[in-house]
């Protein structure tokens, strides 16, 4: 079909808003162009962020040369019929026939296209509605390059993240591309700089090239039902949702919570509370069943039955888990009562202890009431603590030889933003070309812990997800040398005891979980049944030192 432009009364009801507003969207729309030209090999090229060059290469099926003028006209497209009746059976990616003429707007435009039965190509050069149309020769496929985003518009230009940030999100996007198009070759380079390729391969081989192999041989492959693609195994889980990626007739999207609801009840029991897995899912539906156009970005869509795709995906995740000799997880235990945030005007009371449960809880008695201590969640927050303190009293311990790692693409992203912080508490990381880094070396403090694959674990978790590095790394050393089940005696119960009650704030560990739990007297004499003049406000009840009862004790007869 032929470039044409669409009549007003169609482009009213396709206008969705601002469709460039930083460089990451003026890649989204061209990586959607170049699969909607059913290309098979896609190169992304970066270069200050974006700002200064956006370049995407395509070997698609290209634009003929009669068309291409009309290439960045506003609501020019070749992929929607000129009648309001599209609009509501969407096939491609891209439709609205805005993405050209918003990137020949916020910077200068420029296109070499040729389709691969015609002979020569055609260049189209626009800036603002400037339109230079020449011919030039060229490989079949499409090129567009975008130079100077926002150079013209100095307003804008301020409020543009710093670039780092910029190519971290630009190499998350191409890489949620990678995971749900893993069919086709697939090439991003930053600054002259390979960040990420990945050959044609299957779902796996597309968790492998994003998320590394340790992942994608942890993950179960998924096809029934209208919804294909892989999911991790129990044990390859995430406190957090954002490694949940879904996809509706090839369009990588924001997913409602009714879908990575869907996912986690087909895990059921597999999956520890309060974790998520990491998956990838594409989804087909009926293109008159999907509404892309609620959103600017086209990253979230409206679907007809919401609730039959959900129960699609919760069928097609059990069917894939169930088909493989999984261990079933145990129930998540209930506690009775659950640890209070600031007993006592905030203080950790004194604790005498009482005994050992499993040899990994500690049981105690302070402030007249019953607590009960996770010895490893306890030591582990002292640890945390005292990591914190020492983490810079010491100069960086230089590693005799410098150690090669090797990084996935977002990883490498984060090392360029984060560089320089890393550096300021004692870990020097320099990248090393190839997906590879060279650890030369690490604060003192940590250079001598206990932890297996220690410069490994190190790296993982200062170029992890979390906003926090250096919180992310000391947690997860502070967690290897913790006590663990079968080491506690009451003596190392009485030294947790104390490091705890120094910490600045014991309630909890660096993960989250408490460190103790509280039972009140009072409670535990309400679920036995007694009912004395013992039966008063006591301990965390009151806030107060509990009163001694004026006669004989009762609930001792």
């Amino acid at each position: 079909m032929t470039i044409q432009l669409l009549p007003p009364h169609v482009a009213r009801l396709i206008a969705a808003g601002e469709v460039v507003s930083r460089p990451l969207d003026v890649v989204r729309e061209l990586l959607d162009n170049a699969l909607d030209a059913s290309a098979t090999r896609i190169e992304v090229d970066i270069e200050g962020g974006g700002l200064t060059l956006i370049r995407v290469r395509d070997n698609g099926a290209g634009i003929p040369a009669e068309s291409v003028a009309l290439a960045p006209a506003r609501h020019a497209t070749s992929k929607l019929a000129p009648d309001a009746s599209s609009v509501e059976r969407v096939t491609t990616l891209g439709f609205r026939g805005e993405a050209l003429w918003a990137a020949a707007q916020a910077g200068t435009l420029q296109l070499v296209t040729r389709p691969a039965s015609q002979v020569g190509a055609a260049e189209v050069r626009a800036q603002g509605e400037t339109v230079e149309v020449s011919r030039t020769s060229a490989p079949a496929g499409t090129t567009v390059t975008v130079r100077g985003l926002f150079a013209s518009l100095p307003a804008r230009l301020r409020t543009q993240a710093p670039p780092a940030t910029e190519v971290r999100e630009i190499t998350t996007l191409v890489g949620r591309y990678v995971l749900h198009w893993p069919e086709l070759h697939w090439r991003l380079t930053v600054d002259g700089e390979s960040r990420l390729t990945h050959a044609p391969a299957d779902h796996r081989g597309a968790v492998a090239s994003v998320y590394g192999p340790l992942s994608a041989n942890r993950v179960l492959a998924v096809d029934a039902g209208g919804v294909r693609g892989v999911v991790s195994r129990p044990e390859l889980t995430r406190a957090r949702r954002d490694r949940m990626h879904f996809s509706v007739n090839g369009r990588p999207v924001l997913a409602p919570p009714e879908l990575e609801k869907a996912v986690l009840d087909g895990f059921a029991e597999l999956l520890p509370a309060g974790t998520a897995p990491l998956c990838v899912l594409n989804l087909t539906v009926a293109p008159e069943d999907h509404n892309p156009n609620v959103h600017p970005a086209k990253q979230v869509v409206a679907l007809a039955d919401l609730g039959t795709v959900a129960a699609q995906v919760r069928a097609a995740v059990a069917a894939a888990l169930a088909a493989h000799p999984l261990a079933r997880g145990v129930p998540a235990l209930r506690a009775l009562a659950g640890p209070e945030p600031t007993p006592r005007a905030g203080h950790f009371p004194e604790l005498t202890p009482l005994g050992l449960y499993q040899d990994l809880y500690l049981l105690a008695q302070g402030e007249g009431d019953l607590w009960i201590v996770d010895a490893h969640a306890a030591h582990e927050r002292a640890l945390y603590e005292q990591l914190t303190r020492d983490l810079t009293a010491a100069p960086p311990y230089e590693l005799p030889e410098p150690e090669l790692l090797h990084l996935t693409p977002a990883q490498q992203a984060r090392l360029h933003e984060r560089g320089d912080e890393l550096s300021a508490w004692g870990l020097n990381l320099e990248e090393f070309g190839a997906g590879l880094a060279r650890l030369r070396s690490v604060p003192a403090t940590l250079a001598a812990l206990p932890v297996p694959r220690l410069h490994e674990q190190l790296v993982e978790a200062a170029l992890g997800d979390g906003p926090d590095p250096q919180r992310d790394v000391l947690a997860r050393l502070a967690c290897a040398p913790a006590l663990k089940a079968g080491m506690l005696t009451l003596a190392l119960g009485e030294q947790v005891l104390a490091a705890l009650a120094g910490c600045e704030q014991p309630w909890s560990c660096p993960h989250g979980r408490p460190t103790v739990l509280r039972l009140s007297e009072r409670d535990l004499a309400h679920a036995f049944g007694r009912r004395s003049t013992r039966d008063v406000a006591r301990g965390r009840d009151t806030g107060t030192e509990p009163a001694q009862p004026a006669g004989p004790d009762p609930l001792r007869s």
